[in-house]
């Protein structure tokens, strides 16, 4: 597989940088993010590798990925980055172009009547506003 500078510094790369105001290219793949995360066991690909695919460009493989929308913006890649990257705002960016492009997460349709009663509000709106455009 041949990657070329037009993928790298693809339009997608490039409003991920804008949004989550982090340089993507400054990351080089030394794993402490995935090792110290809490979630890592239920991610479908560890949060270094999602990092690199956006390296890469690959932004249907990103998108379609379950870990941005399980990262629990916990800060504790931010805080173990040797370079200062922050995927946590990194996540909250792919979750948004994801949203943009009107893919949700989340279908409300699909959430029965039963637990939406049982469901504390603040949990719903948090959820809401993470899952849905």
């Amino acid at each position: 597989m041949q990657i070329s500078r037009s993928e790298v510094r693809s339009d997608f790369v490039l409003r991920v940088e804008e949004i989550s105001g982090e340089k993507i290219l400054g990351c080089y793949q030394c794993g402490k993010c995935s090792a110290g995360c809490p979630m890592i066991q239920v991610m479908d690909c560890p949060p270094h590798q999602v990092l690199r695919l956006t390296q890469l460009g690959s932004r249907d493989e990103v998108l379609a990925s379950g870990t941005i929308w399980l990262c629990a913006s916990c800060q504790t890649c931010a805080s173990r980055c040797p370079r200062g990257v922050d995927l946590s705002r990194i996540m909250e960016a792919l979750r948004a172009v994801r949203l943009r492009a009107g893919q949700p997460a989340l279908d409300l349709g699909s959430v029965p009547k039963e637990v939406l009663g049982d469901v504390p509000q603040q949990a719903l709106v948090a959820s809401l506003r993470k899952y849905t455009s």
